[in-house]
């Protein structure tokens, strides 16, 4: 969805990559050494391409949270996000598997969530079922109704891929949709 707003062609394709965070291995440390091994697992499919690489985790309280994967699981992240600033570390790579030039960076995204009823998280679980997206909420659906405000470069980082920073790494390569 996100890809589709820039009008360049594109071909989605999952690496298999081990996604185990390392041991006292930090958020941004982890979406970038992930981001960077999902494009590289992809060059020799692709050897003559742009490949982009891509992770996000939630860190709520300094704790990094992964998808719930359960109502249960969804429930208690919101739980522990309502009243706080939780953060969104995004890492994004861009790899040409020709030159084997490789951009990366990680972008951070601040999510400010009310005060949230045990009501409300139940209620939003049930009707989204966030279950895989990290932080447990869609900010593109009613995810929105959770917040008090959103503090970042780049509202798509929030849904997981920053345009902005992608668009950069794009220009650099020779790749500029408005020309």
């Amino acid at each position: 969805m996100l890809l589709e707003k820039l009008h360049l062609p594109f071909i989605c394709a999952a690496p298999q990559v081990d996604e185990t965070p390392l041991a006292d291995e930090s958020a941004e440390a982890l979406v970038l050494r992930l981001a960077t091994a999902k494009a590289r697992a992809l060059a020799i499919a692709y050897p003559d391409h742009l490949i982009i690489g891509s992770d996000q985790v939630c860190v709520i309280n300094g704790n990094i949270t992964g998808k719930p994967h359960t109502e249960e699981n969804a429930r208690l992240q919101l739980r522990l996000a309502s009243g706080q600033k939780v953060t969104f570390y995004t890492g994004l790579v861009l790899y040409n598997s020709h030159s084997k030039q490789l951009q990366a960076l990680c972008e951070p995204f601040h999510v400010h969530f009310r005060l949230l009823s045990d009501v409300e998280i139940a209620t939003y679980v049930h009707l989204e079922q966030p279950l895989n997206c990290a932080g447990s909420f869609k900010s593109e659906g009613l995810g929105i109704a959770l917040f008090e405000r959103l503090e970042g470069r780049d509202p798509n980082a929030l849904v997981g891929l920053p345009l902005i920073a992608l668009l950069d790494m794009l220009r650099a390569e020779g790749v500029n949709p408005l020309n």
